[in-house]
């Protein structure tokens, strides 16, 4: 822990410095963003989304064969972008097409004490496979919009391991049991991968029940807005998986909030039964794992 406090106006300074830099060298690729925007536009429809796909080849190859998997368990092979947006709507095409874009960000990467940017993804993709299963059991409509936010909970984990590595470095030497990764981060880096990925997320334009999660994943409790059912989904997901070993920085660091428990209506042997039944769901939705 460093010696001398962090001011509120440094860790803004440095987080605004982060963002800027991520911004100058990366961002979301413009097939993913034009999908998200139109797949929020009420007003779209199946043809657009198809075009927009088609300008990516390996994007619409990588949906195409997603569609065809036992994840879907479809009895004839989808040929085409068309039958593929039409069949699974919206929601489902949007989820695929970010899922198979944000992967690109997760390629290398070496191994940096207990994480690794693989383990990272395949902790992603679970929370968020696990928000969409808590969503379906709460009969909330909005558990492809779970998912997402499931998806992308973790996002800001990633950058600071590109665009702050040295720092990032320092981070994963620190950690300790029974403390927070944000309050590790935020004694070394002034800002934490919450404050990082929601300030990312928002330039990337994001949905907003997305940008909400990546915010507050760790805090639903204090979350105040119109997203709460998903945020809560997305913290309970995240307890879940970190429980079952499967973490964000390969240490259990997250834990199941009390309070999001309560407001989900979730009693500790739902929460057993959720942790066994998410097996099943990782297992039918392993090509999710590999896009």
């Amino acid at each position: 822990m460093p010696a001398v406090e962090i001011s509120p106006a440094e860790a803004e300074a440095r987080l605004a410095r982060f963002a800027r830099t991520v911004d100058e060298i990366s961002t979301l690729p413009h097939v993913a963003m034009r999908v998200l925007e139109v797949a929020q536009d009420p007003d779209a429809s199946v043809s657009q989304l198809k075009g927009v796909l088609e300008q990516d080849v390996s994007l619409t190859a990588r949906v195409l064969r997603c569609v065809n998997s036992s994840l879907f368990g479809l009895r004839v092979k989808v040929t085409n972008l068309q039958t593929a947006v039409a069949y699974l709507g919206f929601n489902q095409v949007r989820n695929l097409a970010v899922t198979a874009s944000v992967a690109e960000i997760f390629r290398g990467g070496e191994a940096i004490g207990t994480y690794h940017r693989e383990e990272l993804w395949k902790h992603l993709v679970s929370v968020g496979i696990c928000a969409r299963m808590i969503a379906m059991r709460q009969r909330l409509q909005i558990f492809e919009d779970a998912f997402l936010a499931g998806l992308l909970h973790d996002i800001g984990i990633v950058l600071l391991d590109q665009h702050a590595h040295t720092a990032f470095r320092e981070v994963i030497a620190a950690l300790q049991p029974n403390v927070p990764l944000v309050e590790v981060e935020k004694s070394i880096l002034g800002f934490d991968h919450t404050e990082a990925g929601e300030r990312i997320a928002t330039s990337w334009k994001f949905p907003e029940a997305a940008r909400d999660a990546i915010r507050y994943h760790h805090r639903a409790g204090d979350y105040r807005g119109e997203h709460g059912a998903i945020v809560r989904c997305v913290e309970l997901a995240n307890g879940i998986c970190t429980l079952k070993g499967i973490s964000s920085v390969g240490v259990k660091l997250a834990k199941v909030s009390p309070t999001t428990l309560s407001a989900l209506g979730v009693s500790r042997e739902d929460l057993l039964v959720l942790a066994n039944d998410l097996d099943a769901e990782l297992t039918r939705s392993a090509e999710l794992f590999s896009m």
